[in-house]
């Protein structure tokens, strides 16, 4: 017989703080109440992340915009600490609690081997979260899957931004993203 055991975000947090996972090599997510191993990273993933977080950092404001590199969103209500490869969030203090759903402008997960994880769970999860702009870096058919308009656990609005086309931040429309920045050699 096998049992999945489920955890809330508070007993993630004592494992967390009690070391319990201090030897393990891999990041983890807890998502839906499960502690889930992340893939490794390869260059390609990371530099990608790279491109995006320079590019996050020239156009947002200082004020209005903390930019966030894989760290964790607290979706206490979800039993879910996501982490992102990068999630622009509202400007302030988070050392006493994690961002929540309210306190996300954008999230983006940058996606090889986790392409379906992402589309399906992940999407899932920031939808159910109201997160408003979840954007899939798709390495694999180089493009940028956006998603928008969150409702029931589902987003309604799914667009394909292929190179040549310019993607705009809901929370700054007047940011533009070229599709072909973070696929550059």
């Amino acid at each position: 017989m096998h049992t999945t055991i489920r955890f809330t975000v508070p007993e993630y947090d004592f494992m967390i703080n009690a070391g319990l996972f201090d030897e393990r090599q891999e990041r983890l997510e807890l998502i839906y109440g499960e502690i889930v191993a992340m893939p490794p990273i390869n260059p390609s993933h990371s530099d990608t992340i790279d491109i995006l977080n320079y590019w996050s950092i020239e156009n947002t404001p200082k004020d209005e915009v903390r930019v966030r590199i894989q760290n964790d969103i607290g979706l206490p209500e979800l039993n879910s600490v996501p982490e992102p490869d990068i999630a622009w969030v509202a400007a302030k203090s988070y050392r006493k609690e994690r961002p929540r759903g309210e306190d996300v402008l954008l999230i983006i997960e940058v996606a090889e081997s986790s392409l379906r994880t992402d589309r399906t769970l992940k999407a899932k999860l920031y939808a159910e979260a109201g997160v408003q702009d979840y954007w899939i870096v798709n390495l694999n058919e180089v493009c940028i899957e956006v998603y928008r308009q969150p409702h029931d656990g589902q987003y309604q609005d799914k667009t394909i931004y292929k190179l040549g086309d310019t993607v705009h931040p809901l929370a700054f429309p007047d940011v533009s993203l070229d599709v072909a920045k973070p696929f550059a050699q």
